[in-house]
């Protein structure tokens, strides 16, 4: 399938709340994952690769607009995105492509463009501007319940119980598989539908394409072989303390954060907090998670079958990544946000079949979410708008890096709750302070807090687990007053640059204008 017009397709995988230690390429010990691996060999694995923020909605408006959340301020779930801002979708129409949408992007729409009763702004999984929807699967899952329907299985639970367990109560956590099959998970349902529309492109005309898997995101189910794949007994010993109630003694946003997070999020049904849960069923879960990641590889092997098969393959640029990670356990969380490794390394691949001077290669330099927007440019022939916060990739898939790469990786949680103020109340700030900020090199990571909540730095040469809270020690002083300054000097270097790089003159405008 040759382009006429020398461009590539695009094929954009993200995989919502995928670790990224759990891919067998990376060295996981348990976790097998054949066809990511199988990209991986044939592109490009990004060992130590970072979302820009957490939940859904913030660490996508990272990953699509280029921009880190201080600059894009895309803050929770529900705040709306700024339509002044380019994105990916937009960028790729304005070279030709029709971007097109399978799954859903999370995006909440600019209220100021919008009528006062128009029911996007009753949503937080509104669409992002650019892409053609060719099969939107919100979280209600409504058009994958159709097509259950459709094959004979009964959908009256709804979602998120049809996510239940057959037969099985939620808690104790049984692995028990749900009512549909591995090949009727919503996965596959995608994936099916991507590889009809696949099939009614025309030859030779370059496509851009954004699948946007749900899994492996919670509810933890999968249907079998996956829900037995896996030993609870398998698998790496939890990062965390002793006990739960040591680690919610060590700051108090951890001693928050702890008590939000609630069983019923993760297994439907569940009643109860997550920090009790119990060994024996966060290990349970945690062997559920490790087959849903394998469910969702299986499905990737059918996108490479189904691509081959459409000669397509070699005219494809693959990008799979996820949009954030999720604690599995560690610190005796589920799920994403704080400030943990664990909710913000996610995978990285990308293979261009154009350059394959690194094929296999594992690239130890620390990538952002913001780095995909300005590397698909880069790849498409096209400089990357230089007021990004990202920077293309594309050296590193040449089989070189560039002398000036960052040396450390940086993100934002934003904890604010506009609606009903929990978080400003519960510490008694504003919304405005309710947000954390990281830097994480190789040997320390910082935390700086607004609202006066105290700072955290941790050693993580010598403790890898992120335990132990050195903020206050005086031997680590020097170190915490250096990253600090680090931090500040990437807020001041990073503020809305979209105008800064442009001056008028008597000559007319110098510099960079964003015409987006």
């Amino acid at each position: 399938m040759a382009s006429k017009s020398g461009r590539p397709n695009i094929l954009l995988i993200t995989c919502d709340q995928w670790r990224g230690d759990c891919l067998s390429a990376a060295g996981h010990p348990v976790v097998k994952t054949p066809n990511a691996d199988a990209l991986a060999a044939e592109g490009v694995l990004f060992r130590r690769h970072y979302g820009g923020a957490a939940p859904c909605s913030p660490a996508r408006a990272c990953l699509y607009t280029g921009l880190y959340q201080m600059n894009n301020r895309v803050c929770r779930n529900g705040t709306p995105l700024d339509a002044r801002h380019g994105n990916i979708a937009l960028a790729a129409r304005a070279l030709g492509y029709d971007p097109t949408l399978f799954g859903y992007t999370d995006v909440s729409l600019d209220p100021r463009l919008l009528s006062p009763g128009d029911p996007r702004l009753r949503t937080y999984e509104g669409v992002l501007p650019g892409f053609t929807v060719r099969q939107f699967l919100p979280e209600h899952q409504k058009p994958w319940l159709s097509w259950l329907r459709a094959q004979g299985i009964d959908v009256s639970a709804g979602h998120p119980d049809i996510h239940r367990p057959v037969g099985e109560p939620s808690d104790p956590v049984s692995n028990a598989p749900p009512v549909y099959s591995q090949d009727q998970t919503p996965t596959a349902f995608l994936a099916g539908e991507f590889i009809r529309w696949l099939g009614e492109q025309e030859r030779g005309a370059p496509w851009f394409a954004h699948l946007s898997f749900i899994s492996p995101h919670p509810p933890f189910i999968v249907p079998g072989p996956y829900n037995t794949m896996y030993d609870p007994a398998d698998g790496p010993a939890f990062r965390r303390a002793g006990r739960w109630q040591a680690e919610a003694e060590s700051h108090p946003y951890l001693a928050y954060d702890l008590d939000c997070r609630m069983r019923q999020n993760f297994r439907p049904g569940a009643e109860g907090r997550v920090r009790d849960w119990g060994e024996d069923n966060i290990r349970a879960i945690r062997a559920i998670y490790y087959g849903m990641i394998s469910e969702v590889d299986a499905q990737l092997g059918r996108l490479w079958q189904a691509l081959k098969a459409a000669t397509a393959w070699d005219e494809t640029v693959i990008a799979l990544t996820s949009d954030h990670a999720e604690m599995m356990g560690e610190h005796f969380m589920l799920g994403k946000g704080g400030f943990f490794d664990g909710s913000y390394h996610i995978p990285l691949i990308i293979r261009d079949p154009r350059l394959g001077h690194a094929t296999g290669g594992k690239v130890d330099c620390f990538s952002e979410a913001v780095d995909i927007l300005p590397t698909l440019l880069d790849l498409l022939g096209e400089d990357p708008p230089p007021h990004l916060d990202g920077r293309s990739l594309k050296p590193f898939l040449e089989g070189g890096a560039p002398r000036d790469w960052r040396d450390a990786a940086r993100w934002e949680f934003d904890f604010r709750s506009v609606a009903d103020g929990e978080a400003e109340r519960h510490f008694g700030i504003g919304s405005r302070q309710c947000n954390l900020a990281v830097i994480r090199s190789n040997d320390f990571k910082y935390v700086h807090f607004g609202g006066g909540l105290p700072p955290l730095l941790f050693d993580l040469a010598r403790d890898p687990g992120e335990l132990t809270n050195v903020a206050n020690d005086p031997a680590y002083l020097a170190v915490r007053l250096q990253f600090a300054e680090r931090l500040l000097a990437w807020r001041a270097e990073h503020l809305d640059q979209s105008l800064a790089l442009a001056e008028l003159t008597e000559d007319g405008v110098v510099g960079y204008v964003n015409r987006q």
